[in-house]
């Protein structure tokens, strides 16, 4: 069973309402083990909702269309798909009763322009709405068929789930499940990640069918991601088979990978912290605090994360975390900051960032020249040089996350 999901209306193509249907309803294909093979978006314009849908009927066995089955002019799903289906539109009864008991039960008077909404193309199945006023539409066309449910995201998803997903099943005869997983990596560029999953890619190929697929998913300031996805004829099955490909590739990968799915690096940094009961402190200065958001972004922080200082001014950097008169942008200056903020707040974990972030010059160093420190416990307090470059803001941004990075790995190195 292939299937195509269509969104209808001029405000997605303009950027006015996102368009979260599409991604709602190919994550609960998914799930059910049914293929979405495309996704498009079309405007209010009749001839071209109806060659919409005739392109997906040429490749798809479903279409899954959002949108359009409103009370107002602009509203014209129902008349595009009489048209596919070769049937005429007709003002059902049924429907017509359904539109007006929702108004009945609501203590609201009915507007003549909500008539529309019983017109149906001769043949198709109604589906009683439960949340708003627009019945849904499932319109055989041959052997395929399209279903038709309101873009309104609450009512679009009550009646995926109530009618559309289980129709599918009914129609498609086969009851797999599409299960992915997304590992979750930093420090390398997607060519270069590539390479190293080589021997993954060409495992896999001679797998058979069964086997998972790999897919790269650049993500800007959170790093590359790996996307596995396996069909499977249930639920444990694809389990199993992602937790054996997972395994592998973190055997490939290493440290590079920080995480699955939806775990952040600072959610990761978290665990190590709480695993070996310890307790980080920071001093930030070109991250500007960015560190700290990221951290209590995390419920029960306060569980590991004592607190911070954003010593963005040097004489702050001289007068509370002990380093010397001088340059800032440096390794050397990087260390004394995390010491001396573990000293200031009990802290047996310290990070600190010192940097140029742009657009000028400082202490001789360039913008996009940065330090990192790290300090543990019973272990030498070390810095990791950062060579970033972009805007301000991306400097900061990346800074932000690679130095978060230098402390997961520090911690990995240090776990006994």
């Amino acid at each position: 069973m292939r299937a195509e999901i269509v969104a209808v209306g001029t405000e997605l193509l303009l950027g006015q309402n996102l368009d979260t249907n599409t991604a709602h309803i190919a994550e609960r294909l998914a799930a059910n083990g049914i293929d979405c093979t495309h996704q498009v978006c079309v405007g209010d314009n009749l001839a071209r909702i109806a060659d919409t849908f005739r392109l997906a009927l040429a490749r798809s066995d479903a279409v899954i269309c959002t949108g359009g089955l409103g009370p107002t002019q602009d509203d014209i799903t129902r008349e595009a798909m009489a048209e596919v289906a070769g049937v005429p539109l007709e003002r059902n009864p049924e429907a017509v009763a359904l539109v007006e008991a929702v108004f009945a039960a609501r203590g609201r008077h009915m507007s003549p322009s909500n008539l529309r909404q019983g017109d149906v193309p001769k043949g198709a199945t109604i589906i009683p709405p439960r949340l708003g006023t627009a019945p849904g539409l499932i319109v055989p066309v041959g052997e395929q068929v399209i279903y038709a449910m309101p873009g309104v995201p609450e009512e679009m998803a009550e009646m995926l789930e109530r009618v559309v997903l289980s129709d599918l099943r009914r129609r498609s005869g086969d009851h797999a499940v599409i299960a992915s997983r997304v590992i979750r990596t930093w420090g390398l560029g997607e060519s270069a990640l590539a390479e190293l999953v080589t021997p993954r890619f060409d495992a896999l190929e001679h797998a058979g069918p069964s086997a998972p697929t790999i897919a790269f998913l650049a993500s800007g300031m959170e790093g590359i991601k790996i996307r596995l996805t396996v069909k499977a004829g249930d639920a444990a099955t694809a389990l199993a088979a992602l937790d054996a490909e997972e395994a592998q590739l973190r055997t490939l990968l290493g440290p590079l990978v920080f995480g699955t799915d939806e775990e952040t690096m600072e959610q990761a940094i978290g665990k190590l912290l709480l695993g070996r009961s310890l307790h980080l402190a920071l001093a930030e200065s070109f991250t500007g605090g960015l560190i700290a958001a990221r951290l209590v972004g995390v419920a029960g922080a306060s569980q590991y994360f004592c607190g911070g200082i954003v010593a963005y001014d040097s004489a702050i950097k001289h007068r509370l975390l002990g380093v010397p008169a001088g340059p800032v942008v440096s390794a050397e200056a990087a260390i004394t900051m995390a010491d001396g903020i573990c000293s200031l707040l009990g802290a047996e974990v310290g990070l600190a960032t010192t940097g140029v972030a742009g657009p000028d010059p400082q202490d001789g160093e360039v913008p996009g020249t940065c330090f990192a420190a790290i300090a543990l416990p019973d272990r030498p307090t070390e810095a990791v040089a950062l060579r970033l470059s972009g805007t301000r803001q991306r400097i900061r941004e990346i800074g932000t996350i690679s130095a978060l990075d230098a402390l997961r790995r520090r911690l990995l190195d240090a776990t006994p």
